[in-house]
């Protein structure tokens, strides 16, 4: 058996405080930074022996922290960044309601954002679940892969990995901080085993 670890990054002061991140490039607080450094401790106990990671630095500093215990470096997959959200990122929900009345609506009822710099939500599915499509072709039985990305990219990368459709994306919830998906290989294919799991 295979396993894919899904771990979103540690926190950051715009988690804190609430705001959209999207491609902006944060760095983990020190909060994110404690919260990487006790994920790691529990990861570190599989056999993981791939590390890939958004090039983001939120999320490449948490897969470092997890990698340097390990003795494994980190590869670098741009797909796996965070969806962009073009004038929404720095803001936080309040503010982009007050600003973005008609488009935060149909932002929370799932449906396409027409404005521009944000990223439909169907290209962010398949540009991560395909980058995961390709760590579980390399990943042989009995090793284990970590793969560090986003709250909203790992959410729906995971759909389109599993073969889910939208609507059933949409009734899992974003992984909090430095929590993780667990998938595992069986004989018909990927299943989800666990899902925001951490180290507490």
């Amino acid at each position: 058996m295979s396993r894919i670890i899904v771990l979103r990054h540690g926190r950051t002061e715009w988690n804190d405080l609430g705001k959209f991140q999207g491609a902006v490039d944060v760095a983990l607080d020190d909060v994110g930074r404690s919260q990487a450094e006790a994920a790691a401790v529990v990861l570190a106990q599989l056999p993981i022996t791939v590390v890939v990671s958004s090039d983001l630095s939120r999320a490449l500093e948490t897969a470092t922290v997890v990698a340097n215990r390990l003795g494994v470096g980190v590869r670098i997959d741009e797909r796996l960044r965070e969806r962009a959200y073009g004038p929404w990122e720095g803001l936080t929900r309040a503010e982009i309601e007050a600003k973005y009345p008609d488009e935060f609506v149909a932002w929370q009822r799932r449906e396409p954002v027409e404005l521009p710099g944000i990223e439909d939500r169907d290209v962010v599915a398949e540009r991560g679940g395909r980058a995961l499509a390709e760590v579980a072709d390399a990943v042989r039985p009995g090793e284990v892969a970590l793969v560090s990305s986003h709250g909203a990219t790992s959410r729906q990368a995971l759909g389109w990995f599993l073969g889910w459709t939208p609507e059933q994306t949409d009734t899992v919830f974003g992984l909090s901080n430095c929590h993780w998906a667990d998938l595992r290989s069986t004989p018909s294919g990927w299943r989800l085993h666990g899902y925001n799991l951490s180290a507490m």
